[in-house]
């Protein structure tokens, strides 16, 4: 049998950890999968580009445990009423190939995107940040403000977003946050006094969200919402200004800011600061990008996560995905049953 997260056990899992709580857990699950980052397998995720999105599956393996990822990204869905991201993952032993364990991952994909991006913050952001510039509210900002919250305990939010319907949104789900929320009228009105600017767009296609004049010196920018080619949300002349950080090189170069960039503009790899082995920030005047594409590892630490929380609770059931018969090479012998059974002819009916 094989452990089973549905989306409803994801939200009952939740709120038994309480939010606070879960971005500490799943950020030290994240940083634990970084400090080994030398023992996976890494490749750039295998996409599947078309006019409307993308469908993507996200591989790794620390050789002990197979873990993959599939993800689509189709910005047009929420007007047909859809999710822009939807997401299911899987866990396998590897020295036997037979999957383990299976969880929905549209609600922990946007789980572990926040606690990546806050957890970069806590190496890269000034340690006395407080304000964060959040600039698109869709379905992934209240995530981003409660792991900041969470993980650097920023104090106050000052959020736009082209969309009007979608400020009454965020304030709603963000009411109990502790967290004072500021609304702005534009980008450019929203980045100032601002310690960090997170940005966080759904449209496919490049774009100017932060010019080069409107980022002061001692800024950290999490840039998330550039996650595949031709979409950006950044003025190349920032990059050139920043300290950039990645997470997988070969993928970022390809989906993220640095896709504006000559492919051997140096940048340093996240897992190397964590490790201490290069430096984050430096200098209180540095300004630092987090260029955030999300990568399979992260998917990994999430998955092993929730694995791991479900244990011992009612949160996860078993369905008999894998075909095992008491003699592993007669696997037709499942079927002959069933066809011995449907080839007797029925009794004869007697009054």
């Amino acid at each position: 049998m094989v452990q089973f997260v549905g989306t409803q056990n994801m939200i009952d899992l939740v709120g038994s950890i309480g939010l606070n709580s879960l971005f500490r857990k799943l950020v030290a699950y994240i940083e634990q999968d970084f400090v080994r980052w030398n023992e996976f397998d890494k490749t750039p995720r295998i996409a599947s580009h078309s006019d409307n999105g993308v469908i993507e599956l996200m591989p790794t393996s620390d050789h002990d445990l197979y873990g993959f990822k599939y993800v689509n990204g189709h910005p047009q869905n929420p007007v047909h009423g859809l999710q822009t991201v939807t997401a299911f993952g899987l866990l396998a032993d590897v020295a036997t190939g037979y999957p383990e364990f299976i969880s929905e991952m549209t609600i922990a994909t946007a789980l572990r995107t926040a606690a990546t991006s806050a957890m970069a913050a806590k190496y890269l952001a000034r340690k006395d940040a407080k304000v964060m510039a959040l600039i698109g509210m869709g379905a992934q900002a209240e995530f981003q403000a409660l792991a900041f919250k969470a993980i650097l305990d920023i104090a106050e939010l000052r959020v736009f977003d082209i969309d009007p319907a979608a400020y009454p949104k965020f304030l709603r789900n963000m009411a109990q946050s502790g967290v004072r929320i500021t609304r702005v009228q534009s980008a450019e009105e929203a980045v100032v006094g601002a310690d960090i600017i997170t940005t966080v767009t759904a449209d496919k296609k490049r774009a100017t969200i932060l010019s080069d004049n409107m980022i002061g010196a001692g800024v950290h920018i999490n840039a998330v919402g550039g996650d595949c080619p031709g979409k950006t949300e950044l003025h190349r002349d920032i990059l050139l200004r920043s300290d950039i950080f990645v997470e997988f090189p070969d993928q970022t170069r390809i989906e993220g800011e640095i896709q504006q960039l000559d492919a051997d503009h140096p940048v340093t790899e996240l897992w190397q600061v964590i490790t201490g082995e290069k430096s984050g920030r430096v200098s209180p005047r540095q300004i630092t990008l987090f260029d955030s594409v999300g990568f399979a590892v992260e998917d990994f630490s999430a998955l092993r996560f929730v694995r791991d929380m479900v244990q011992g609770t009612r949160f996860y059931r078993d369905i008999d995905l894998i075909a095992e018969p008491a003699d592993p090479r007669d696997l037709f012998g499942l079927l002959a049953k069933t066809s011995s059974a449907a080839a007797r002819p029925a009794p004869a009916l007697t009054s």
